[in-house]
């Protein structure tokens, strides 16, 4: 059908004309796709529906566990509510009080600090869940991945460390990535490294983001 995969995802088509662009963003059962215009849309799913059978869900609300809200100006947010709700209830933390930050200040974990934490599949679990997190909250992704580095010998200062995101979690519950229309699509990088900051292993940590136009992408 002319599709293209595109080189950033193996699981997003991209299918260019002269008067429109297609995206088909594929994973198993589910599909999402996007035109230039609603009845290219449509046309397209008729098509599709030939080949095979679908059920048109209708505009996207929900996607892999994340929740998707647009208001009548064309703003449009992502968030994962009921995802991180469910992550709080499982380790009895949905009514913790919320806390401004997901790292304490000046927070430096150790390997060898305290005592070992006494459930590391626990950890590892939570840990692995969270990272979905980041998805909509790119404001916890330094946080996450700090803890996950010390998944293979955790102890109860990196428990408390993953406690404290969770009381940030609660009073961020209906925040997320927020997405505005913008006819200014020009891309900026920005990235910062710390090196050898790490006192473990000496290592560094480094990170970046990506706007499209006003829109923050990665």
């Amino acid at each position: 059908m002319g599709f293209h995969a595109a080189r950033c995802d193996s699981s997003l088509f991209v299918q260019f004309t002269k008067t429109s662009v297609t995206y088909i963003l594929v994973y198993v059962d589910d599909i999402i796709i996007t035109e230039s215009s609603p009845n290219l849309i449509q046309q397209f799913i008729s098509k599709l529906n030939n080949l095979f059978l679908l059920k048109d869900l209708g505009p996207l609300h929900f996607f892999l566990g994340i929740e998707v809200h647009r208001s009548k100006d064309g703003v449009v947010l992502l968030s994962q509510s009921k995802y991180i709700h469910d992550i709080l209830t499982r380790v009895h933390m949905s009514n913790a009080k919320p806390i401004k930050t997901p790292l304490a200040p000046g927070l430096k974990l150790q390997i060898d600090s305290t005592e070992v934490f006494e459930d590391p599949t626990l950890y590892r679990s939570i840990l692995g869940a969270l990272q979905y997190a980041t998805i909509p909250l790119p404001d916890v992704a330094f946080a996450i991945n700090k803890l996950c580095q010390f998944m293979h010998h955790p102890l109860i200062s990196h428990w408390k460390a993953v406690k404290r995101v969770h009381r940030y979690l609660n009073g961020t519950l209906d925040q997320g990535l927020v997405f505005h229309p913008s006819p200014d699509l020009n891309i900026t990088g920005l990235c910062d490294s710390d090196w050898a900051c790490d006192n473990s292993d000496i290592r560094s940590t480094s990170g970046y983001s990506i706007y499209l136009g006003k829109n923050l992408v990665s």
